[in-house]
């Protein structure tokens, strides 16, 4: 694995060059498929380096079959190297090479041209595949740096998502205990309020020795004593008068029976209550 990394990051930085490398998370999946990408590389950069000595070692072939060629030409011409001028020993050379460069069977004209147009066809092609090639690897580039950020932030989101969940499971065990304590609680409380229910029942209480039957007294003491008010308004009105003996005296004794039995449920309501034990 240490092998693998080391190659990865030896092949990044020559393919990204003076360029940033893109982050990306290191882990099996993502070092297999950059060390395969590395070795296709590796493998592309051998052949052409074994095609380079190829060509190498056929321009030295050439030339020695250019030198040979020379020496039979100059033989058949009755001519020798050294009668010639150093430019026309150059020129001659020039011309050998280039017929053994396109390994045409003389010098003539018309076999140069065709050889060249050929040759200027093919270079033409070979260009526009390496323009190809080259775009294609820059798109391939562009393309993995993309995929790399997509894939941090993929992973971020992800980590994100994974301790929002563990913050709500806990919210939701936290509410699962709460809820176990509530249901514990009522059960408490039920049974509590059942067994002073039996209680009250088994010593039989009067109805209205109960809190509610106290505050039900309460309520009708205080509506009795409003009913009063108005009572004790009238009867001093009847005070203030002039009193016609007889029937002054008729008013004032309805009035005090009034007044009585209210007074007299008045008492009863608050006997009732003093008797209720605190």
């Amino acid at each position: 694995m240490c092998d693998k990394i080391t190659k990865v990051m030896q092949w990044l930085t020559k393919a990204f060059g003076d360029q940033a490398i893109p982050e990306y998370e290191v882990n099996t999946k993502t070092i297999d498929i950059l060390y395969q990408l590395a070795e296709f590389s590796d493998a592309r950069c051998n052949q052409v380096s074994l095609l380079i000595e190829d060509h190498k070692q056929k321009a030295v072939e050439y030339q020695a079959d250019c030198c040979h060629l020379q020496d039979v030409l100059l033989q058949g011409a009755g001519l020798s190297s050294g009668s010639l001028s150093k430019l026309a020993s150059d020129n001659m050379a020039t011309l050998n090479s280039c017929a053994m460069a396109f390994k045409l069977k003389d010098t003539s004209l018309s076999s140069f041209v065709p050889a060249i147009n050929d040759l200027t066809s093919r270079l033409t092609e070979s260009e526009k595949k390496d323009r190809d090639m080259e775009q294609e690897l820059t798109t391939l580039r562009k393309k993995l740096g993309t995929i790399l950020v997509l894939r941090k932030m993929l992973q971020e989101d992800l980590s994100k998502t994974v301790k929002t969940q563990e913050v709500e499971n806990a919210k939701a065990e936290e509410r699962l205990l709460n809820m176990d304590f509530i249901k514990a609680k009522s059960k408490d409380f039920s049974f509590t309020i059942k067994m002073a229910q039996e209680k009250i029942a088994s010593r039989k209480m009067d109805y209205s020795l109960t809190h509610q039957a106290i505050l039900e007294v309460s309520e009708e003491i205080a509506k009795l004593k409003q009913d009063i008010l108005p009572l004790q308004k009238k009867l001093k009105s009847y005070r203030d008068l002039t009193p016609s003996p007889s029937l002054a005296q008729v008013k004032v004794e309805e009035a005090k029976r009034e007044l009585a039995v209210i007074d007299a449920e008045l008492e009863m309501k608050v006997d009732i209550m003093n008797l209720t034990p605190k």
